[in-house]
């Protein structure tokens, strides 16, 4: 590997755990601050906040590293072509120490509220493992053209979710906070549930749109090339 590649590497996983430290430390800030508060942080404001960062995200640093930050959203572009398979790993570290670095953020802040942004069902673990599954199930957008689109979309998945079961729908922002506070029980819904509808939105989207490893556009933004 040359050193230009080693370099580009190093700038997208660092990319990746800094995008990914961002968007836990909002999610989880947003949890903790409502308990902080006695609920001053309402639902909506929970479940917007970070929809919005994921979109400042992406028109920041999506040139970089194709925006992912989340291990989810790397599987997907992987399996349908987009994204070279022995990154995976890479992509996934850098995404865990990230989200493991925005919740220890809000625990220094705000100590055991911290707590509070641990992903927790209030439905059945059947229940809540369905729902991270369809919430999953979006996986046709990419690049920077579709930050507000990827935005919206994980808004409206919270605003109808949060309150059932944590719209989580990416296993970085939920081990994060559950490996710091070391609260572990329910985080497999949160991992099984997206991985679930990331297998499915692929087949899905095979199915509708064919094959897209030869969409040279989709390719670059999934790489974060310019």
């Amino acid at each position: 590997m040359t050193e230009a590649a080693q370099i580009s590497l190093g700038r997208r996983l660092a990319a990746e755990l800094i995008g990914t430290m961002a968007l836990v430390f909002v999610a989880v800030g947003a949890d903790a601050a409502a308990a902080d508060t006695g609920g001053a942080v309402g639902t909506a404001a929970r479940a917007v906040a970070p929809a919005m960062m994921v979109a400042a995200l992406i028109y920041a640093i999506g040139d970089v590293s194709g925006a992912h930050f989340n291990p989810v959203v790397t599987t997907a572009f992987a399996m349908k072509r987009l994204f070279p398979p022995r990154l995976v790993p890479l992509y996934w570290l850098a995404q865990l120490i990230g989200a493991m670095a925005g919740a220890l953020v809000v625990r220094v802040l705000l100590g055991s509220a911290v707590e509070a942004g641990v992903s927790t069902p209030h439905v059945s673990q059947a229940s809540a493992v369905g729902w991270e599954v369809v919430l999953t199930l979006r996986h046709r957008i990419v690049g920077n053209h579709a930050a507000l689109a990827v935005g919206a979309t994980i808004a409206l998945c919270g605003l109808v979710a949060l309150p059932l079961e944590g719209a989580s729908m990416n296993p970085a922002r939920s081990l994060g906070p559950a490996l710091v506070t070391a609260q572990l029980s329910d985080v497999w819904i949160y991992v099984i549930g997206p991985f679930s509808g990331a297998v499915l939105a692929v087949a899905v989207n095979f199915v509708v749109h064919g094959s897209t490893e030869n969409d040279r556009e989709a390719r670059r933004a999934a790489q974060g090339e310019p």
